[in-house]
């Protein structure tokens, strides 16, 4: 069965414009979170140790989001993913947000695995099998 990854996010008065309302790249920083999140506690490499002791990170190299409804100043909002796939050095992930059971936005992000070595810039590499294998358990089943 697959996994659905998960965190909980209250909107602060700093990610509201002055109508109240979510402004739409504080839903960015609030997904960027979410990954983060991911893979520190879901895949078990956090995003300092992949820099630090690999040298490594996952950029964002593509992102689409569906806007639902807004979202407002308090509003506990639930971002979820789950992974749609897994490529030799990229993942695509499923994301959703609701609040109380009500569709806030739906939408698709991919990182890239990237060596991070400052001489030549991010160059694409090969997940790791214990990264690739931890993320498998969020993996779509493919749709039958």
């Amino acid at each position: 069965m697959t996994q659905v990854f998960s965190i909980r996010r209250q909107v602060e008065f700093n990610h509201c414009d002055p109508a109240g309302i979510v402004f739409y790249p504080r839903y960015f920083e609030m997904i960027s979170a979410l990954i983060e999140r991911f893979f520190a506690d879901a895949v078990g490499v956090s995003w300092k140790a992949m820099a630090a002791t690999e040298g490594t990170g996952t950029p964002m190299g593509d992102i689409h989001i569906r806007f639902e409804a807004p979202s407002r100043l308090e509003d506990l909002l639930d971002l979820s993913l789950s992974v749609a796939a897994i490529g030799g050095a990229s993942a695509r992930f499923a994301l959703r947000c609701t609040c109380a059971g009500e569709l806030r936005f739906t939408g698709e992000a991919t990182v890239i695995y990237a060596s991070l070595d400052s001489g030549s810039g991010a160059r694409a590499a090969r997940w790791p099998d214990p990264v690739r294998q931890s993320m498998s358990r969020y993996l779509d089943a493919p749709d039958t």
